[in-house]
């Protein structure tokens, strides 16, 4: 092989490695001035949970990384949702929980995830307290899912929630905004996962974030300042408590 062609293959792989770090590091910088630090601590003592939801760049753009749900599990079983659970009293913190549910499910070590930040909690539909906390993983992480837990892993472009295309949203009684449902054909597996509920509102917001774009569909909140928003639904739901 000519000399010529080795230095050309270093300078391209170069080249890509620093778009993705340029990628990486200007998404993160974006993100970081959502984190949300101490703003709920006047929350009162409720069930609390955390979800990790995983950035990777991939092809020049940034990837969610989500997991299916067992369809052995009790509760949610065959949903998509990104690694998370509930708060085990050994954890320091909400995203000690995070981190080591994506673990337990998708053998993702700890110390492989970036932490970018942690967003505003939102309460589900069982009345726990769920917290996203936002992390970039290497795009090479090659998952090794718990079967007891996660049936399949497979990532999703964030420019995907910002689409009409695959889209539907709905209203429903006793709910604050909207509730937004996604078919996304995975290319890899030619698999089609439905992403609705909390984890397409989640979607949809680390979406709205990272790119500073407003999706073509109507979110049912304010793009432009969703923590005040969702402080504001948050609040109400509490005080019903």
């Amino acid at each position: 092989m000519p000399r010529g062609w080795i230095l050309l293959q270093g300078t391209v792989s170069d080249s890509s490695y620093k778009c993705r770090m340029d990628l990486k590091q200007k998404t993160a910088a974006i993100l970081k001035q959502y984190e949300v630090g101490s703003r709920f601590s006047y929350l009162p003592v409720l069930p609390k949970a955390s979800v990790l939801i995983p950035l990777l760049v991939r092809d020049g753009e940034v990837h969610l990384l989500m997991t299916l749900r067992s369809q052995e599990l009790r509760t949610n079983a065959g949903e998509v949702c990104f690694p998370g659970g509930k708060r085990d009293p050994r954890d320091r913190d909400v995203v000690d929980t995070a981190l080591r549910e994506a673990e337990e499910e998708i053998g993702l070590p700890p110390d492989q995830v970036d932490v970018v930040c942690t967003l505003f909690p939102i309460m589900n539909k069982s009345g726990l307290l769920v917290t996203p906390v936002v992390g970039f993983i290497e795009a090479s992480f090659s998952p090794r899912p718990n079967p007891a837990e996660v049936s399949a892993v497979f990532t999703v472009p964030l420019e995907f929630f910002t689409r009409e295309i695959d889209h539907s949203s709905y209203s429903a009684p006793g709910i604050a905004g909207l509730l937004h449902s996604f078919q996304f054909p995975d290319p890899e597996s030619g698999s089609h996962y439905q992403i609705w509920g909390l984890t397409a509102i989640l979607a949809i917001l680390v979406s709205v974030l990272a790119l500073r774009k407003k999706p073509e569909f109507e979110t049912g909140f304010d793009s432009d300042d969703p923590v005040s928003f969702f402080q504001h639904n948050l609040n109400k739901r509490i005080s019903k408590l």
